[in-house]
């Protein structure tokens, strides 16, 4: 289990290259929800993302040799982001695989940044096609299934606790789970009366499929929200989740897409569907706890396009 000593040797290790994001009340999300709401605005992050802060971490960490091998990644979007930049900056050679599912501005930044990038048919074969490349000799910074990611990106949760008000409950989105596991471990040891919620998307619930089976099982994937959408969480997630968060919520695609839209009219920030989710889940949270509940979202990434949204909303009929 991560503590907080490796978050805050995390922290240490990756100042410097990422962002400390603003914390700040949202009077817009606080009417729109009847609740006050703190938003942690990890959107404005480099690469638009917490994403950096974990790939960050582990490029920092590499030997010489490992360094010169190269690196590999597989991605539905921000995390390929994150390693391209952040590999670029470095001087580290980086590989990314990406689905076709997602965005095209994933792949153009991460081409734009310098990186091999590979697309296969789905997730299921990005994921198989990491692991061939990772057998070949390139280095793995796994997206979730790593101890060094997973306590850079609970540098979120420091933040977070150190910069908020009072608190009762946290809302965090779940792809494979590094982000909520990180976060989790950091605010459960600073924070420890605050209950934390992990958000999903129907058809990219590795994490809600894991916890009613009892550990990591494969789940079919359908949601358009590719950033939320891993095959599987891993062992070292589902450990995390399942000790340290009160539940996890499950919402539907065409909720996530109206929450992008909200946020952008209520909390002026552009956002996408993968933090879209929270305000979906956040009036869950407050049928089950009450309006007397303080609330914190982090927001985690804003790398939808105008484009992309205006045609999720066309799709599901939202204006």
């Amino acid at each position: 289990m991560i503590g907080i000593s490796e978050v805050e040797a995390a922290a240490e290790l990756i100042a410097g290259h990422v962002v400390r994001t603003p914390t700040l009340p949202s009077p817009g999300l606080t009417t729109l929800l009847g609740a006050p709401v703190t938003v942690k605005l990890e959107l404005l992050q480099r690469t638009g993302s917490f994403k950096a802060r974990g790939a960050t971490a582990k490029l920092l960490s590499l030997s010489d040799k490992e360094r010169a091998a190269g690196v590999v990644a597989v991605s539905g979007g921000n995390h390929g982001i994150a390693l391209a930049v952040m590999a670029a900056a470095l001087h580290v050679k980086a590989t990314v695989v990406m689905p076709r599912s997602a965005p095209a501005r994933a792949v153009e930044i991460a081409e734009a940044a310098g990186a091999s990038v590979r697309v296969t048919d789905d997730m299921a074969g990005a994921f198989a096609l990491m692991a061939q490349l990772q057998d070949e000799g390139l280095t793995l910074v796994h997206p979730f299934d790593d101890p060094l990611v997973i306590a850079a990106q609970g540098t979120v949760g420091l933040e977070f606790a150190a910069d908020a008000g009072e608190l009762t409950d946290v809302l965090v989105s779940i792809g494979g789970g590094g982000l909520i596991a990180g976060v989790a471990a950091a605010l459960r040891a600073l924070r420890p009366d605050v209950r934390i919620w992990g958000v999903e998307t129907e058809g990219a619930e590795a994490m809600s499929g894991a916890l009613a089976a009892g550990g990591p099982v494969p789940v079919d994937l359908s949601s358009l929200v590719s950033t939320l959408c891993a095959p599987a969480a891993s062992q070292l997630t589902y450990d995390h989740v399942s000790a340290l968060v009160h539940e996890v919520l499950v919402v539907p695609d065409r909720e996530a897409v109206q929450g992008t839209l909200d946020l952008a009219d209520h909390a002026k920030v552009w956002a996408e569907p993968a933090a879209g989710c929270l305000l979906p889940g956040a009036r869950q949270v407050l049928e089950r706890v009450g309006e007397q509940a303080r609330l914190g979202l982090v927001v985690c990434g804003g790398n939808a396009t105008t484009g992309d949204v205006m045609g999720w909303a066309e799709r599901f009929g939202l204006r």
